[in-house]
């Protein structure tokens, strides 16, 4: 009868010990940002490619940007054939990256050196990258862009393009792991 409640009480013992280590190990380390990922890509593959030597520094630009959202204002005016944005802020800094940020980005449609191909608009923008035109102005602050399309569907494109810039602005990093819609053809 001893053996018995011994070997009972062994195998309770190691259950409980067994379980409480499961739920402690899943269990956090430390309370993450409410907003930032801790580092590197943060929802996947798709953000970016290996090969690619300015991915880090947009990647960066991004970022800072998102972690500064609060400072940004935009406009968007829909075209018939595209858009007309305005990105600004009264933060030198933050202009200052948006400039950055528009520059690096026009160069990955212009190259075509796609990021966050994961998300389907973003594909969808790059694969009809050649039909796209774009312009930009500096501002005082900012930016001005503007992106036409003789091709319809490149129109919308950047129209639902311009509307996701705008919710990563409004929404930040919890904005990141969405997938956005593409236009209809």
């Amino acid at each position: 009868m001893f053996r018995n409640v011994f070997l009972t009480t062994s195998i309770l013992c190691l259950s409980v010990t067994l379980c409480v280590g499961v739920a402690f190990a899943d269990s956090p380390k430390e309370e993450a940002p409410a907003e930032k990922p801790k580092s590197g890509p943060p929802f996947g593959r798709g953000f970016g490619r290996q090969n690619d030597p300015q991915f880090q520094e947009d990647h960066e630009v991004f970022f800072y940007l998102l972690e500064h959202r609060k400072e940004i204002t935009r406009t968007i005016k829909m075209l018939d054939n595209g858009i007309e944005t305005v990105t600004e802020s009264k933060n030198p800094e933050v202009a200052a990256k948006i400039r950055e940020h528009v520059t690096a980005m026009y160069d990955r449609v212009e190259n075509h050196k796609p990021i966050h191909m994961r998300d389907p608009l973003f594909r969808e923008v790059f694969n009809n990258a050649e039909k796209i035109k774009i312009t930009t102005q500096e501002t005082e602050h900012g930016v001005q862009v503007t992106e036409t399309s003789d091709d319809p569907y490149a129109a919308k494109l950047v129209q639902f393009h311009a509307e996701v810039v705008s919710l990563f602005i409004k929404n930040g990093f919890s904005e990141m792991p969405k997938n956005h819609a593409v236009p209809e053809k």
